[in-house]
């Protein structure tokens, strides 16, 4: 699946976005802990995570397919 970056995770990651690969029936909380291993200094932005998966707003439970594109879209800050 594609998974796309926003706001300060494009920072965290390098980049906009990857294809990233994972076990069949995976949720979107099994890609938000997988991501979440992998960022390091990025903690205080997965508590309040909006996530849309195929430009609709998921939740941790919804189950991904190959081919989906999820975009990780973190708390904005500033005023």
């Amino acid at each position: 699946m594609r998974v796309l970056y926003f706001g300060v995770l494009k920072d965290v990651f390098g980049g906009s976005g990857e294809d990233v690969e994972l076990a069949d029936k995976a949720s979107v909380a099994d890609l938000i802990s997988v991501c979440r291993g992998r960022a390091a200094g990025a903690a205080g932005v997965w508590d309040s995570m909006a996530v849309a998966v195929n430009q609709e707003y998921a939740r941790g439970v919804d189950v991904l397919k190959d081919g989906d594109e999820v975009a990780l879209l973190p708390p904005v800050s500033g005023g």
